[in-house]
């Protein structure tokens, strides 16, 4: 398992090298930038989806579509100038989740640390889903391929990820690169075409049967679906917040350099989305559920067919929705951690592994992830429902706690900033309670209910460590008082091993030292009593009477016993046991297994093993 697992993820790296594993602008981008800049590939198609399919108003669906993208950008301008803020203001890291903790308290930093958790979650199930629609859309494989192709992407992207931030970052660079290259073409191109060309809509014998059905719905747009297709738009700017998450990834200056590329992020996926936008609004692009994204339509329009142009986009598309996911595995672990280190979740998520990465972050973002893929068949649709109401949350807690740092520290331009964040915060509000209204019976209901119960769950978590740090503190002067030591030495025969075990407890000259053998009736009795005689123990035998062939009951029986005639005792118990290779273990009962780990939990009770190894001199031949 050593030797795989260095070839999967590469040798160790030394804590000294964490230094050389901060990432540049450059680098930086792709890794926190991804999921931002993929969602490019299909937020306006989410609109359409509401409005087109859901709502059922045919062409007149183009009409609002180019007014919702302007206050989306208006939002997405709001959103990156507040975290801006957040990164110069706190360094650390952990953004939505350090400053709801420095400025609302911690019920609210674990509101925005849940949410945030839920949207990286999410973020890896839809990014993967949206990359594997996209080479659907290009090739038109079975749909029943899509799960088993989803699932291999999210295995990929989590070795190369516990490989390390960097090495990921540098091997998603290109893709990532390539994207947006092959995205700005595909606007101007459409631009020129449309504007200077004068080029039309998508003429309707090109459309599918299932798209040409849609495009004659003729029912009036409602207030709810108006609503529920702005907030279908609105997870453009999902992964927003990365770059104010991952701050202490970035070389230094860390602050500088991440705000630089928070800046570089919302330029570019502003003016894509809103690029993308104008295109679907003047092309037309009426789809199916069945018919791909509309990304891939526009394209095989604009480029004449499938052509080496339209195949380099819908690749480039592939990719970045499956590298988006690169920013929730750079981002969760992380995030995971600094609550980890506030006691609210487990220890496990705060060690680093072989390779500097929060490796059990890593592994349980994409076992979680790939369960939703495998729940929701990997279809983004259903996926996207469950998506922007944590996205928002996050948000809305993050600006009001940086009206609060306003408030408090009042630095600089404060009254500007101030009024910056708290708009931000009143809108993104707004749009949360809209995406949980709108989208309930759609699946917003889920995220809504699981994070307060993850909040319920952080706390009690929060509670066993005060309560363990409660338990074992000593105040300066205190040391234990001297207890009266028994040692239990559990025989089942004579061999080699049981007189070693024997051996051992003599050799620590204990207060009391037992021997104590389980039997199962009077001829099992004698054949233990005969050996202990044959071998001249000098130690007295007591044997136990188990008639339904139990050895944990009746051991703790009597232990408990023992601790009624001796209350100031701890008592030892000394289990030989034989260990051999991991081929043949399984051929032993692990019965000393099984009550080690009873033992474990019992008060002032200790368990020592004395191993007896097959392959060991010790032991010889017999």
């Amino acid at each position: 398992m050593a030797s795989v697992k260095k070839f999967l993820i590469g040798r160790p790296l030394s804590s000294a090298d964490e230094q050389h594993q901060r990432l540049s602008r450059v680098i930086a981008l792709p890794v926190f930038a991804s999921d931002a800049i993929s969602s490019t590939a299909y937020a306006t198609d989410e609109i359409l989806a509401v409005l087109l399919i859901q709502a059922g108003i045919g062409a007149a669906a183009f009409r609002p579509l180019i007014p919702i993208a302007l206050i989306v950008c208006a939002l997405m301008a709001i959103v990156v100038t507040s975290y801006r803020q957040t990164i110069m203001a706190y360094p650390s890291g952990g953004g939505a989740y350090i400053v709801s903790r420095e400025n609302l308290g911690t019920i609210p930093s674990l509101v925005a640390g849940s949410s945030l958790l839920v949207d990286y979650i999410l973020t890896v199930a839809v990014s993967v889903a949206g990359g594997v629609l996209a080479i659907r859309t290009a090739t038109g494989f079975d749909h029943k391929w899509t799960v088993p192709v989803c699932l291999l992407c999210v295995f990929v992207m989590t070795v190369m990820n516990l490989r390390g931030v960097k090495e990921s970052g540098a091997a998603f660079a290109g893709p990532t690169y390539f994207y947006i290259v092959m995205l700005l073409l595909l606007i101007g191109t459409g631009l020129y075409r449309i504007y200077v060309q004068h080029v039309g809509p998508i003429p309707v014998d090109l459309l599918s049967p299932e798209a040409r059905e849609i495009r004659e719905g003729a029912k009036s747009l409602g207030l709810m679906m108006l609503l529920r297709a702005f907030s279908s738009g609105a997870v453009a700017l999902s992964g927003v917040e990365a770059v104010s998450n991952g701050v202490p990834a970035f070389r230094k200056p860390e602050s500088k350099n991440a705000a630089i590329t928070l800046m570089w992020m919302g330029g570019i996926l502003g003016s894509c989305f809103f690029g993308v936008s104008v295109l679907a609004a003047h092309l037309k692009p009426f789809r199916g559920e069945s018919d791909g994204n509309g990304l891939g339509l526009m394209a095989e329009y604009l480029y004449n067919g499938k052509g080496v142009l339209f195949w380099m986009t819908m690749i480039a598309t592939f990719m970045i929705l499956i590298l988006a996911a690169n920013t929730a595995y750079a981002d969760f672990p992380r995030l995971a951690s600094i609550i980890a280190k506030d006691d609210f979740l487990p220890r496990q998520f705060f060690n680093r592994g072989a390779r500097l990465v929060f490796s059990n972050g890593v592994l349980f973002l994409a076992a979680v992830s790939s369960l939703l893929i495998v729940a929701f068949d990997g279809d983004i649709s259903k996926l996207i429902p469950l998506y922007a109401f944590g996205v928002f949350t996050g948000f809305t807690l993050s600006q009001a706690g940086m009206v609060r740092h306003h408030l408090r520290h009042r630095e600089g331009r404060w009254r500007l900033a101030l009024s910056v964040n708290a708009l931000g915060s009143a809108t993104t509000g707004a749009i949360a309670a809209i995406v949980v209204i709108s989208k309930f019976t759609e699946g917003a209901w889920i995220p809504a209910i699981l994070i307060p119960f993850m909040v319920v769950g952080f706390r009690s978590i929060g509670r066993h460590y005060a309560r363990g740090r409660k338990v074992v503190h000593a105040e300066p002067g205190y040391w234990p008082r001297r207890e009266t030591h028994t040692m239990v030495v559990l025989v089942g025969g004579i061999n080699k091993g049981v007189l070693k075990g024997l051996q051992y407890a003599r050799s620590l000259q204990p207060d009391r030292l037992i021997a104590v053998s389980v039997a199962t009736d009077d001829e099992d009795r004698r054949r233990i009593e005969d050996q202990w005689s044959k071998f001249d123990v000098p130690l007295e035998l007591t044997v136990i009477f188990s008639p339904y062939r139990e050895l944990t009951g009746p051991i703790m029986k009597f232990l408990d016993e023992l601790d009624a005639m001796h209350s100031d005792d701890i008592i030892t118990v000394v289990i030989p046991e034989f260990v051999t290779s991991w081929r043949t273990q399984w051929l032993h009962n692990g019965s000393a297994f099984a009550l080690k780990a009873r033992l474990l939990h019992r008060p002032h009770t200790a368990v020592v093993s004395v191993p007896v190894h097959m392959n060991s001199e010790d032991v010889g031949e017999e």
